[in-house]
């Protein structure tokens, strides 16, 4: 499981969106694929894979569908992705 959510963070688009959803926010697809500069169907692939993993839930609003970090993420999982925002904040703010 820890290598899915690895391979899942390792694609730069989706460690921006699970960046931006970290704020414990409920984020629309729409407000993702503005901030992120992505098509709709490419943030749906993203969004996928990243539900595939565990780390996010979606809800359907209407014609959009809303994302937010998966509440029910086990500890060890919270851990591991707080580690990986930690170390990528520490990256970008280096440069």
């Amino acid at each position: 499981m820890p290598l899915t959510i690895l391979t899942a963070l390792a694609e730069p688009t989706r460690l921006a969106a699970i960046r931006l959803l970290a704020d414990g926010g409920e984020h629309c697809v729409c407000e993702l694929m503005a901030r992120l500069d992505a098509t709709q169907s490419r943030m749906s692939r993203h969004m996928q894979t990243l539900k595939q993993a565990g780390l996010v839930t979606d809800r359907r609003d209407a014609q959009w569908v809303r994302y937010r970090l998966n509440p029910e993420m086990p500890a060890e999982i919270r851990v591991l992705l707080d580690a990986v925002l930690a170390a990528e904040a520490a990256e970008r703010s280096a440069a």
